[in-house]
């Protein structure tokens, strides 16, 4: 590795449906348990709607045992509750100014919209006022950087907590992504008639929308000389927008296409395990996904999608989707794609709902999103070929 330091992870932790530790999520993953089930009449909202939604009390449980409930959000449970539990994990002193908070997020609490929900000031649903009620709870003095930018936000945030640390200015980075559903979100996505009224099918042929999840998770990074062979590397990533359509991607996934193929840079595709694909199950996404993989010279790559666990937990996808992948390559798995069947898109992809096995140690992180965003991050267990 020639001397280079490199961005390692050292904690991690998953809230959602399926558990309050990583370790409990990826066993459900694992076990192709999905969180997924239909609502009718939440929120009064006219139309039922497929979704994985988290169970609040067991949230407001666990949060009572840090704070008094009342002073926080719903959302700022989730944020500061994951990335305590990561920051325990990891040791170190949150209230350093040595540590940078990063808060991704696509909606945060836009639920204080609604006038009927109240106590809480107009100032929280901007999304660095939420961010700012996490770092208070920690004591840290640096200001929080909040990453907003449709889907992608989970990735961008990672390659955010990247340059900060390769700036020096910083010690550890603790990266938080989370969003939670409400119905302001759910009404928006069934306006452009974009939710799946079943479990989503990604990239499948009788894929029909994508499904919505309740999500936080944390993963915390810092930088060393030296990587130990257990230790996963972020390795290199790449934003590229195409700026295509404000909610459609691109036909030729030329903004996908541009950063897989930064973020592979000169690594062999056989050393890829897998890409872990954005994989919505809207029909022009998975079909984008598809040319770009193909241009970028990875359709042989093994290739899977985690929606049909959690459905798209949007801010949070980014962040809780890779800890996913480097669980499972941990224990060299390739996880299912639940919900496919057959391959429903026009370019090759090496797609299975059954979990496969790998003895490769990398993968890529995929996501792309409204407005012709797209991120792709390469990871590498133990720094190998970065």
């Amino acid at each position: 590795m020639g001397g280079k330091r490199m961005i390692v992870s050292v904690a991690n932790n998953i809230i959602s449906p399926l558990g309050m530790s990583t370790t409990e999520n990826y066993a459900a993953v694992k076990a192709g348990q999905s969180a997924l089930r239909r609502f009718e009449g939440k929120w009064d909202l006219p139309e039922p709607f497929v979704a994985s939604l988290v169970d609040r009390d067991k949230v407001e449980q666990a949060f009572a045992t840090l704070a008094d409930n009342a002073k926080y959000t719903f959302f700022e449970k989730m944020i500061i509750l994951s990335a305590s539990r990561a920051i325990q994990e990891a040791g170190i002193n949150s209230a350093s100014e040595r540590v940078l908070f990063i808060l991704s997020t696509t909606k945060g609490n836009v639920f204080l919209l609604d006038k009927r929900e109240t106590g809480f000031s107009e100032e929280r649903v901007l999304l660095g006022s939420a961010a700012r009620q996490m770092t208070d709870f920690f004591h840290n003095p640096n200001p929080p950087i909040v990453v907003s930018n449709a889907c992608i936000s989970g990735v961008c945030a990672q390659i955010e907590a990247m340059r900060n640390l390769e700036s020096g200015c910083f010690d550890y980075v603790v990266t938080v992504g989370c969003d939670v559903q409400s119905a302001f979100i759910v009404s928006g996505f069934q306006s452009f008639k974009a939710l799946s009224p079943e479990p989503c099918k990604p990239f499948d042929a009788n894929r029909c929308g994508l499904n919505l999840g309740d999500a936080a998770a944390t993963i915390i990074y810092t930088r060393n000389k030296t990587v130990d062979p257990s230790e996963w590397v972020a390795c290199r990533g790449a934003i590229r927008n195409d700026a295509n359509h404000i909610s459609g991607p691109s036909r030729t996934g030329e903004g996908s296409y541009r950063a897989l193929k930064v973020a592979l840079g000169d690594v062999d595709p056989d050393q890829i395990a897998f890409i872990n694909a954005h994989g919505t199950a809207t029909m022009y996404n998975d079909e984008m996904e598809s040319v770009a993989i193909e241009r970028a010279g990875l359709s042989q790559v093994p290739v899977n999608g985690l929606k049909g666990y959690y459905g798209h937990t949007m801010g949070a996808a980014g962040i809780l989707e890779t800890i996913l992948s480097m669980y499972a390559i941990d224990e060299h798995n390739i996880l299912a794609t639940r919900g496919y069947e057959t391959l429903g898109v026009t370019h090759p992809l090496v797609l299975s709902n059954q979990n496969q096995s790998t003895d490769k140690r990398m993968f890529i992180k995929l996501l792309s999103g409204f407005g012709g965003c797209n991120a792709a991050l390469l990871f590498a267990k133990g720094g190998m070929s970065c």
